[in-house]
């Protein structure tokens, strides 16, 4: 049976201890407040038309910048993130000329076993505090849960705008509880990103248009899973084999090559969504896509965007000179 903390920084630490016990890879406890500066950066992008068709993160700004408007008396974020890293993926797909999907997205759907574990944390932390007022998210709400991750210690952002870890680099989910319950806050952690601009230089569309900025209208993730319209020509070419998502400014990392391995087996991917011909996406019909993506983050291109992207690759793979480019030159083969 559980006992109640004696203090805050008890709490701290059993709840710190379960969320390990229970899979996650790291936790980070910070203050809930308004984010000023994240607020003048996020307007000033909306305002640039950088988000395209995402309309709905224009919706609830007060409360995307404020968790306290989202979970009235909320004291805490607490940060969460598991590894799905699998080191021989890597090296299947560099080597592979295949059709890619992201690698996030090869397993089941991380929306689902993350908030399991959320819940389950969740239910804890009240059983060594008392009656709990509070929610949690994963990708559900208008969270800027990148934002909060670095508050808590968890990661640096990137100059790709993905988190990064110095032991898990930056393949992992990132959720969060907000509770009107106080911990010992943790602090951001240093940039380590340092002079190194692979991500920018590797970026085919040149989407990460400055170091920590990236257009969201030219982004391959945004384009193959987002965009509901057709993709534009001239992006086409740059989005080389891949059908939904991308990862090359992660995999051109250098705190990628150091990451450790996931243990979330639920999380790795499974052979029948990534190893697979042109041929086989191309012949692919509406029941099995439903059948086969049923458990999966691929769902939200839905079929006909997932269909429009192989059909994209198809061309690309078929194409006989193979050298795809950016503005910048030749990008590979």
């Amino acid at each position: 049976m559980t006992r109640y903390a004696k203090n805050i920084t008890e709490r701290t630490e059993m709840v710190r201890q379960e969320s390990l016990r229970l899979g996650f890879d790291a936790i980070g406890f910070a203050k809930a407040r308004r984010l000023d500066s994240e607020e003048n950066r996020l307007e000033q992008w909306l305002k640039e038309g950088r988000h395209g068709t995402m309309q709905w993160m224009e919706n609830h700004f007060d409360k995307r910048v404020d968790p306290r408007k989202l979970v009235p008396g909320a004291q805490s974020i607490v940060s969460l993130m598991i590894s799905y890293h699998q080191p021989e993926l890597d090296r299947q797909q560099a080597a592979s000329e295949l059709p890619k999907i992201s690698k996030y997205a090869l397993g089941e759907d991380y929306h689902k076993v993350f908030k399991e574990k959320l819940f389950e944390l969740f239910a804890f932390t009240e059983s060594v505090t008392g009656k709990v007022e509070g929610r949690v998210f994963v990708d559900s709400a208008p969270v800027l849960d990148k934002s909060w991750a670095v508050e808590s210690g968890i990661g640096w952002m990137g100059k790709h705008t993905n988190i990064l870890n110095r032991q898990w680099g930056s393949w992992f989910f990132i959720g969060e509880m907000i509770l009107d319950v106080k911990f010992d806050f943790d602090h951001p952690i240093p940039d380590y990103c340092g002079s190194c601009t692979r991500c920018i230089d590797a970026c085919p569309t040149d989407a990460i248009y400055e170091p920590y900025k990236v257009d969201g209208t030219k982004c391959i993730s945004y384009l193959t899973i987002e965009l509901r319209d057709e993709i534009p020509e001239e992006y086409h070419r740059q989005m080389g084999e891949w059908i939904f998502g991308c990862d090359i400014c992660q995999d051109v990392c250098p705190w990628n090559r150091k990451a450790r391995r996931g243990s979330e087996d639920r999380l790795f991917a499974h052979p029948e969504k990534g190893d697979r011909d042109i041929d086989f996406w191309e012949e692919l019909n509406l029941q099995e896509y439903r059948e086969l993506f049923r458990k999966s983050a691929v769902k939200r291109a839905k079929y006909g965007g997932f269909k429009r992207n192989v059909k994209i690759a198809s061309t690309n793979l078929r194409h006989p000179d193979r050298t795809f480019v950016n503005r910048s030159g030749t990008f590979r083969k």
